[in-house]
Parts: C-alpha cells; structure tokens; sequence
C-alpha cells in the first residue's frame, strides 16, 4: 500500500505535533478498520470501541509495548513527540503524543510496512 495522498514531504522538517497530527488519524483509522474486520457491528458499539483504543492512556500503553523493538531513529522520533510542548499534560498524554509522532514519522517516509507491524504489536492482548 502506497500513502493515501502521494505528495512528497520532508518529514525532517516537520515538527513533532505535525507529525503527530498525522499519525493520530493513521492510528486511528488502523483501530476503526480493525474493530470492523472483526464483527458488523452497530456504529455507536464502534465509536465507543475506538475511543477506548485511542485515548491517550491506551496509547501509552501501546508504546510500552513497542518500545523494545523500535530502531534507534524510531526511538529519537517516539522521544521528540513525546517531549513537544503542548497545551496538555501529564504523562500518559505525553506517551500518546510520541506514539502517533512515531505513526505520523513512518506513514510519511512511506514506511508502511513498519506501520503495520508496530500497530499490531500495539494491540496485541
């Protein structure tokens, strides 16, 4: 899979909330087509799932779990996130951010291979 909007951008240049903002609608649409792949389901039952998948304290749960396998620029790329200042605060927001700068990071450099294998490991039970 290819990115959905093939535009070239540097995402060196790009600020950690940037990419934040991006990887919190990737992450996001990777929960919704998750929770739809396993049962039909009635729309509000689907609203109320992802929310609880995409609040910041399930995400920061989320890259606990992956952060033992992420690479050394992953890692600096999770850590600029995470560090951003922000109108919130509070830990687990924080964490939160990092994940979806990390999300936003990889879908940008058309790593989406990578996406794909982190997020699994993000919602693994």
């Amino acid at each position: 899979m290819d990115r959905l909007y093939p535009m070239d951008v540097d995402v060196h240049t790009l600020s950690p909330l940037a990419l934040a903002f991006v990887g919190d609608g990737i992450y996001s649409l990777m929960v919704r087509e998750r929770l739809l792949s396993q049962a039909n389901r009635p729309v509000n039952d689907l609203h109320r799932l992802a929310v609880r998948e995409v609040r910041a304290e399930a995400q920061a749960a989320a890259i606990k779990r992956i952060l033992p396998v992420l690479t050394e620029q992953e890692q600096a790329v999770f850590k600029r996130g995470r560090n951003a200042h922000t109108a919130r605060s509070g830990a687990d927001y924080h964490n939160a951010t990092g994940l979806e700068a990390l999300f936003g990071y990889l879908y940008l450099s058309d790593q989406i291979d990578r996406v794909r294998e982190l997020f699994a490991l993000c919602v693994e039970e």
